[in-house]
């Protein structure tokens, strides 16, 4: 009750013309940084941060969180209408996204896709509404050994749980791996795989990589196909919108599992980038038809913006409670703070009510804003595939390029951008997944630290990772996920034998009369 007087409280603050002019100013900011490949939700608040320094706090925080809702809005966009991942969460959403817009379903993939972020982001506001103290004492009990081990089941989910060929993921992993370790060792401070090379010493920029693997590499097999893109002509209407909404709670399982999934990463953290593809991953598993994940499923759309969106929300919860930002744009996010003269802790609950209860009223008002704003917009989007291809793939490869030098303003970002569009390229002719490449390049090097960390405070013992039931029973479920095709079989094994014993006790019983 007392959260919900509390919360009334922010609304009053919020609800002012000024408040909520800055509202929608940056939900139609944050959709535009959304879109553009290589930007973001991080670089777009960073690059607006300086403009609220003159702003009171609740009205800045106000503006820089609108600018994260629209950017989380913005991201599914183009991964959709062109396969190309706005955001980095963003790249699970291409894999049933795109194959919906080319079966002429563009309409329908925007909606299920924002109206799933909408859900996804609510389910994480009321959970930082309302369990803001439990969990913030939950975090604190996570250490390097509780990290790695939700690395580590995000790693086995996607070996245990893929449905293509294991040795391709492991593969497309490895070399992930293999990719996140150039650069300098964030542990010993040693140069590793530089060659000499200085743009190589910050590693590969996973937003330059992306932008290479996913749009550059499609530009290069649509020119191979004649430059066409195959049934992505779209004819949208209201009652398109509609009817898709119609179809949505058959998908409540996944809905809800996939918000589960999103505020534990958010809040632990593993991050929306994880929570995306584990929520995909899961969601193909527990499919009546996820045999046809990556052929346009709705649902493959629904799970990893769910997932993605309510981590992206909960991540803000451990910034304001604890100071431990849970996100690229939550440590944005705290150095605002900082700046405007507020501190991070359980003492700002009670210290700057208005400004903490002002900030859970926008999330609310904001995702709702930003869902009526997008889908508005749908329409004006999917034209944008009336466009002959040979017409806009320039305008796209600018896009891609602009946007990678804007991640470091570094010429070097653009031929990464272009090397990896050719290795995505093969990867695509080849049947090699490129999700778990994208997946290990982000999370490898943090999944390292925090592994290296652990072994450091026990003298190398593997026991670390079982020192107590939180840390214990994160990575007990991530070797049953791991070997997830070896239990399946032992359990139908089991399940063959069960069903054949009665039979052949029978035709005993038959032959002896």
């Amino acid at each position: 009750m007392e959260a919900l007087d509390s919360l009334l409280h922010g609304f009053g603050v919020l609800l002012t013309f000024h408040n909520m002019l800055l509202m929608l100013v940056g939900i139609c900011l944050g959709i535009l940084v959304g879109v553009l490949p290589g930007l973001g939700g991080p670089n777009g608040v960073a690059i607006l941060l300086p403009l609220t320094f003159t702003m009171d706090p609740t009205s800045a925080i106000v503006l820089l969180s609108c600018i994260y809702w629209g950017a989380l809005f913005g991201g599914a966009i183009t991964s959709i209408l062109f396969n190309i991942p706005g955001e980095a969460w963003s790249v699970a959403t291409t894999f049933d996204g795109y194959p919906m817009a080319q079966k002429g379903q563009a309409a329908e993939a925007l909606t299920a896709a924002f109206t799933a972020s909408f859900f996804g982001s609510i389910a994480a506001v009321m959970l930082i509404t309302f369990l803001a103290p439990w969990i913030a004492t939950f975090a604190l009990r996570f250490g390097p050994p509780e990290f790695f081990a939700v690395y580590l089941l995000t790693f086995c989910s996607f070996v245990g749980l893929g449905k293509e060929a294991r040795h391709k993921i492991v593969i497309s992993l490895a070399l992930g791996f293999l990719l996140a370790a150039v650069g300098m060792d964030t542990v010993s401070g040693e140069l590793r795989m530089t060659f000499g090379s200085v743009e190589m010493l910050r590693g590969f920029d996973f937003l330059v990589a992306v932008i290479g693997l996913f749009g550059i590499s499609e530009i290069l097999l649509a020119m191979e196909e004649h430059l066409a893109f195959k049934g992505q002509e779209a004819k949208i209407r209201l009652s398109v919108v509609w009817r898709t909404w119609l179809t949505l709670p058959r998908y409540w399982v996944t809905l809800l599992r996939s918000s589960a999934i999103g505020c534990w990463l958010g809040v632990t953290p593993g991050g929306a980038i994880a929570a995306s593809f584990m929520g995909y991953n899961l969601a193909k598993r527990f499919s009546r038809d996820g045999a046809n994940f990556g052929k346009g499923k709705i649902e493959g759309v629904l799970a990893p913006e769910t997932a993605a969106h309510a981590a992206g929300t909960s991540a803000l919860l451990p910034m304001l409670a604890l100071g431990i930002p849970g996100s690229g744009t939550a440590a944005v996010l705290l150095g605002g703070l900082m700046v405007w003269g507020l501190q991070p802790g359980p003492l700002l609950f009670v210290e700057q009510k208005d400004f903490v209860w002002g900030l859970i009223a926008s999330m609310y008002l904001g995702n709702i804003a930003g869902l009526i704003i997008v889908l508005a917009t749908v329409p004006l989007f999917a034209s944008v595939l009336r466009v002959p291809f040979a017409t806009i793939a320039p305008m796209i490869i600018v896009s891609c390029a602009i946007g990678a030098f804007a991640v470091q303003n570094a010429m070097f970002d653009i031929w990464l951008m272009l090397g990896f569009g050719v290795v995505g390229y093969l990867f695509k002719k080849t049947g090699i997944p490129l999700a778990p490449m994208t997946l290990a390049l982000v999370l490898g090097d943090k999944a390292e630290d925090a592994f290296r960390q652990s072994m450091i405070g026990l003298d190398g013992g593997l026991g670390i990772f079982w020192s107590n039931k939180l840390v214990g029973t994160i990575t007990t479920l991530a070797l049953v996920m791991l070997f997830w095709p070896l239990i399946g079989k032992l359990i139908d094994l089991a399940r063959g034998s069960g069903r054949h014993e009665p039979a052949g006790a029978a035709g005993s019983g038959s032959s002896r009369a």
